[in-house]
């Protein structure tokens, strides 16, 4: 599920007159960031953003689904990304909001990460 170059840079169309955002390449996808919080992925002709339990009704309500991908074994689905309605990548003032919260829940989640990360121990060795 490769993005394509030319959905990329519509989205960046879309998303710098609101945001000043960056893009990394990444298996097959493009993942899109502000500043250093990785809020949204682009995977074939998608645009997922971040979602956490508070924001992942609002998708859902709008008919949206989790980026998924297949495996040998199934589908796995990833809940933490959420594909964005094409009329809200149209709307700036609605984009700005939606785009908001994705960074709002990557930037929470990345607080987390840096909280939990203790030193590990080193077990010493009894001989």
């Amino acid at each position: 599920m490769t993005a394509s170059d030319e959905y990329t840079q519509y989205v960046l169309e879309q998303l710098q007159p609101v945001l000043a955002v960056n893009t990394r390449r990444f298996f097959g996808g493009v993942g899109i960031f502000y500043g250093a919080r990785h809020f949204a992925m682009i995977m074939g002709n998608s645009l997922y953003l971040a979602v956490d339990d508070e924001s992942r009704p609002r998708y859902e309500k709008a008919g949206m689904g989790p980026f998924s991908y297949r495996t040998k074994k199934g589908i796995i689905k990833v809940r933490k990304y959420y594909e964005l309605p094409e009329e809200i990548l149209t709307d700036p003032v609605e984009l700005k909001v939606w785009a908001r919260e994705s960074i709002r829940v990557a930037d929470k989640t990345r607080k987390k990460k840096s909280k939990s990360k203790s030193p590990r121990r080193v077990k010493k060795s009894t001989r």
